[in-house]
């Protein structure tokens, strides 16, 4: 509960432009990304410095009033709906790119930074930030941090977290810390960098984060290769690897998703196929000619029925901004687009493409799959009313049955989404009763009085639309 007493205190730290607290302004900030959730927050803040956000904090905890950390919203774990109310903390104004120490390989940003922009804002010196999440016109850099996100490089170059040296962040408490930073080598202590990341707000705000970069890669070329089945799809991609060719990105998308896209994009599909990979690959200008040549003859060799290699870097580009809007293309289908996402280890990507199969007709839904073959990493989307109570307890049924089968083919309930309320009813398959205990105590220690992003990551809870009212 805000008095307008504490209204006061928290006005006096970031002046009342910086505070929003009328319905209308409330409504905007009660959803995210994610589909059937919704709560509205008591109020929003918008900091503009660390100091403003260690005071904001300590008003907070002196009064238990719930703090949930937000960049653009983008996230797909309901991580940022404040269940509980409270205050939504949106630090979309840390959108400075301090420093890009082309010395060192690091940029020093604020968390408000959108993705994009830094991957221009680097390429513009020939250094390359390579995590890209399919988000990342929209989403923040502190956002990715929080959730944990991946993106279509990941084979090849890792994801957001293995770009994270330093940060500096702030306890419950009001407390500025910092961990980490540009050495490349640093075992002093707990690695209290990589505990923040994918912590989705519920340790600390983080205020300010060094990234590490490399040098651009001289050139890329794009193929693409469709097939009959998923299995040879499948098969392309464990063959591939095991020749020793590490692609930048490996992307699935089944005959469903090729068909919403197609339309979306008029690319010009073969719509008899069954599936298809979109492969690219960069570094110097022999390598990836080699690489490419070498890749297509494997999928041919694995029984692609067609494989074509983009004649420019224009054509490519056009093929993966496709892959990259099939989300956009499924959503036009039916009002409630639920994208979830399940990853298994790259040998048994057939298996849980079939699995997924198998599930859609079980339980008569449209579900089309499309992902990060390279690395395992799928999204089964479902196309769905939420209104249709009946239809959503299929879905709900559907998509427990795929985590369980993730899980089984030694797999994990989400590579690069987070768990937030989404996943919280899974969260035990994979790290066990205890593994959430130590996790709670961690939480404990950082947050004791359980301000930060209550309600996410731990606590039990079934999908469903949650509603103040007001």
């Amino acid at each position: 509960m805000i008095t307008p007493e504490i209204k006061q205190q928290l006005v006096s730290v970031v002046g009342a432009p910086w505070f929003l607290d009328s319905p209308n302004e409330l409504y905007a900030y009660s959803y995210d990304a994610t589909p059937m959730y919704q709560s509205f927050p008591d109020a929003v803040i918008m900091p503009g410095s660390t100091s403003e956000v260690s005071a904001v904090l300590k008003i907070a905890n002196e009064h238990r009033i719930p703090i949930i950390p937000r960049g653009s919203g983008t996230n797909l774990a309901a991580s940022t709906i404040p269940i509980q109310g409270g205050i939504v903390l949106n630090m979309n104004r840390f959108n400075q790119i301090h420093e890009i120490d082309v010395q060192n390989l690091t940029t020093t940003v604020g968390p408000g930074v959108i993705t994009a922009n830094l991957h221009q804002a680097v390429e513009a010196l020939g250094l390359f930030y390579p995590p890209d999440p399919g988000s990342m016109r929209i989403s923040t850099i502190g956002g990715n941090m929080s959730q944990g996100a991946g993106g279509m490089r990941g084979l090849k170059y890792g994801v957001t977290k293995d770009y994270i040296m330093g940060l500096e962040y702030v306890l419950p408490s009001g407390e500025i810390l910092r961990c980490g930073g540009k050495n490349m080598k640093d075992v002093a202590g707990y690695d209290m960098t990589r505990l923040l990341v994918g912590s989705e707000g519920t340790l600390a705000v983080i205020t300010e984060i060094t990234l590490k970069l490399l040098p651009l890669p001289e050139t890329k070329r794009t193929l693409v290769a469709f097939y009959n089945n998923l299995v040879d799809a499948a098969k392309t991609v464990e063959k591939v690897i095991s020749s020793k060719i590490i692609p930048a990105t490996v992307e699935f998308m089944d005959q469903g998703t090729m068909k919403v896209v197609d339309e979306y994009a008029k690319l010009g599909l073969p719509l008899e196929m069954k599936s298809m990979l979109l492969i690219e690959q960069d570094g110097s200008e022999e390598l990836v000619v080699r690489d490419i040549e070498k890749i297509a003859e494997i999928a041919k060799e694995q029984g692609a029925a067609r494989v074509e290699v983009a004649q420019t870097l224009e054509e490519g580009a056009k093929l993966l901004t496709a892959r990259r809007a099939a989300l956009s293309a499924l959503s036009r289908l039916k009002p409630t687009t639920i994208m979830e996402d399940a990853t298994v280890p790259r040998s048994r990507l057939a298996d849980i493409v079939s699995e997924v199969e198998r599930v859609a007709e079980k339980y008569g839904l449209q579900i089309c799959t499309f992902g990060h073959a390279g690395d395992g990493n799928l999204h089964p989307t479902c196309m769905t009313d939420e209104r249709n109570k009946e239809e959503i307890e299929r879905v709900e049924k559907a998509f427990e049955e795929i985590f369980h089968a993730s899980i089984r083919l030694g797999g994990t309930i989400t590579g690069e989404h987070g768990v937030g309320i989404a996943k919280m009813n899974y969260l035990h398959l994979k790290v066990g009763e205890f593994g959430i205990e130590l996790m709670k105590r961690i939480k404990q220690a950082f947050d004791p009085n359980g301000i930060m992003n209550p309600g996410k990551i731990f606590a039990g809870s079934e999908r469903r639309r949650l509603v103040v009212k007001r």
